[in-house]
């Protein structure tokens, strides 16, 4: 999104994305499209429902200029997935923290996939400088190794 569109905000405090050159914002899942009203017919929910979700920070979706509600693709699903929770009788209140926890997950498996890929290149380098200390000899088979 550019500042110019007259759509602030996101998703969970989300900040606009730039859209690559000559893509529209139909093409982007993120892009905030839909009313309130459009949201709550195509998920058939009342629109208070979704004034509530906003209030109690579960989802958050952008806002106009004006400060009318735009929802995107993503905010979408995500009501969707909040919805399927509350039929399971689950309160907004742990939804948000069911939502919080699943982001911080996501979070940590990415540090950890940053730390795996980090120790993998840091165990190859070490073998490259064991090599060359060796003169390019393979080091003999032994017990640490």
């Amino acid at each position: 999104m550019t500042q110019g569109d007259g759509v602030t905000g996101g998703a969970a405090g989300g900040e606009a994305r730039p859209r690559p050159p000559g893509a529209l914002p139909v093409d982007d899942e993120h892009a905030p499209l839909y009313s309130v009203g459009q949201v709550a017919a195509m998920l058939r929910l009342r629109q208070a429902f979704l004034r509530r979700l906003d209030e109690y920070e579960v989802v958050r979706p952008s806002r106009t200029g004006g400060g009318q509600r735009r929802y995107s693709r993503v905010e979408i699903s995500r009501v969707r997935y909040v919805v399927e929770l509350v039929d399971e009788g689950m309160t907004l209140t742990a939804i948000r923290r069911v939502l919080e926890l699943e982001r911080r997950v996501q979070e940590l498996e990415a540090r950890l996939r940053e730390a795996d890929a980090r120790h993998a290149r840091d165990r190859r380098r070490i073998h490259e400088l064991e090599t060359a200390l060796r003169g390019g000899r393979p080091h003999p088979p032994g017990p640490y190794r």
